[in-house]
């Protein structure tokens, strides 16, 4: 098999030993794996070849792209891996159709600075944006901090090239926002975690690049009273609220200890939010003459006048580019600081946006009596009710961790959330799969992957319970 791996993709993209060291481990370090081989095709065509291959002789193969994920997705113990990383070219922009078509080893950074050039944004970012690729936040279903805006993956993207199981490739390539013919098989690959095929290129939704930003750190007196401030600020800009991020006065703490820098305030507050807003309107974005534009005067205003009502303890707006950099880098480095310290329990989960204080407070009593000692270190998509809920546990016992997560799930549950937001389910959440999903949609995945999948061989042991 190695030798006809050769032959399709050429010795120095079939990787073994030495070589494939830089993927047989996941971004965490918590999964370890040594893969059969990595191969590195550069065309939809050699990535066809090769699953024909790993159908006829029914050898296992998992898609890896930025390999930044947090659930354990990518662990080809075994299997074949193929990384996308040398099909990365951006094939076109289109600025007049807001559209940019890319290859699945597009890095989202690369994407972001590309479009920007043409007065357009590729507007999801997250933490890892620097190595992430499209294959891998496509597969995913990707959130990041602009879904309050703009969406997920899902309403990022257009259409698909997607190479399935046996090898056979899936143009649904549209450039379409109107297409009634049939099931949506790009919403059933995207999110898919490379379990019903590996996708190799995208369609991919551009937005006009904001004229300006206002940008502020505000202390709130309470999570609860969050929401009201965010609705103020919705109405009060005309919804032009791209990110609500919260964190916590300990992760603040935390962010100091690991990052150093300067606090968002002079005080300590519990209640801290990153709030940003932006505009592509010259109306909106044209400074006068002291300097400012309307957009950051019209967020002033708003700020003082929630001041006084009560709603707001403390607030500063960015007066410079520098300034809000630093204001994002301090939410943007929520993954370094959550891995500081183990035994960690790391959870992605959302309620509605109302239930994100109750999930909080309610864990807060929960936490202690599973695991004494334990400290939570949470950051939350505030906008859109995603809630990071990280657990630095106080015991190294398993049974405990699981425990936590089991208590997690009931809370969500009961609120009506989900135990799964934006990091996929991977390996790490199938035990809560197995617990919580409801059993017809258990079902129903097993049916649509057996149905294209019936060797099992794309990324088997991923995201569907035994």
């Amino acid at each position: 098999m190695i030798d006809k791996l050769k032959a399709i993709l050429g010795p120095a993209n079939v990787l073994q030993g030495d070589d494939a060291a830089k993927w047989s481990h996941d971004w965490t370090g918590q999964y370890q794996f040594t893969p059969l081989a990595v191969l590195r095709p550069a065309t939809t065509a050699e990535v066809s070849a090769v699953m024909k291959l790993a159908h006829a002789t029914q050898t296992p193969v998992v898609p890896v792209s930025g390999n930044t994920g947090l659930a354990g997705g990518t662990i080809a113990e075994g299997a074949l891996m193929i990384s996308l990383d040398r099909m990365n070219a951006l094939r076109d922009i289109r600025p007049d159709a807001r559209i940019a078509i890319v290859e699945a080893g597009m890095i989202l950074q690369t994407l972001q600075d590309a479009v920007e050039q043409q007065g357009m944004i590729f507007p999801l970012t997250f933490g890892a944006k620097g190595s992430a690729m499209a294959g891998g936040f496509l597969s995913t279903n990707a959130g990041g901090s602009n879904v309050l805006r703009y969406g997920n993956t899902r309403d990022l993207c257009l259409g698909l090239e997607v190479v399935l199981p046996n090898g056979d490739v899936l143009d649904i390539m549209s450039e379409l926002h109107k297409d009634n013919s049939g099931y949506n098989l790009r919403h059933l690959m995207i999110g898919a975690e490379g379990t019903l095929g590996i996708i190799t290129a995208a369609v991919l939704k551009l937005h006009p690049k904001p004229l300006a930003y206002g940008t502020a750190m505000v202390a709130a007196p309470s999570l609860s009273g969050a929401l009201e401030l965010l609705n103020r600020l919705q109405e009060a800009t005309g919804g032009k609220v791209e990110a609500f991020e919260y964190m916590p006065r300990n992760y603040i703490a935390h962010h100091q200890r690991i990052k150093g820098g300067k606090a968002p305030f002079d005080a300590d507050y519990d209640v801290n939010i990153l709030v940003e807003i932006a505009s592509a309107s010259a109306a909106d974005c044209t400074p006068d003459d002291s300097g400012q534009t309307p957009l950051a005067r019209d967020l002033e205003t708003v700020l003082e006048g929630l001041f006084n009502d009560g709603l707001v303890l403390d607030a500063v707006v960015a007066q410079s580019v520098a300034q809000r950099a630093e204001m994002w880098a301090r939410r943007e480095a929520a993954a370094e600081v959550i891995l500081s310290r183990r035994p960690l329990v790391n959870n992605d989960i959302a309620v509605p946006l109302d239930r994100v204080a109750d999930f909080l407070a309610i864990m807060e009593g929960k936490l202690q009596t599973v695991d004494p000692g334990a400290e939570d270190v949470s950051v939350a998509h505030l906008g859109d009710g995603n809630v990071h809920y990280a657990v630095w546990a106080a015991s190294d016992d398993p049974v405990v961790h699981d425990r936590i997560m089991e208590e997690v799930e009931d809370v969500v549950l009961s609120l009506g959330g989900s135990f799964s937001a934006e990091h996929g389910i991977g390996t790490s959440k199938l035990p809560s799969m197995a617990r919580r999903k409801n059993p017809v949609a258990i079902a129903t995945m097993k049916a649509i992957k057996a149905a294209l999948d019936p060797h099992n061989i794309m990324n088997p042991g991923k995201v569907l319970p035994e």
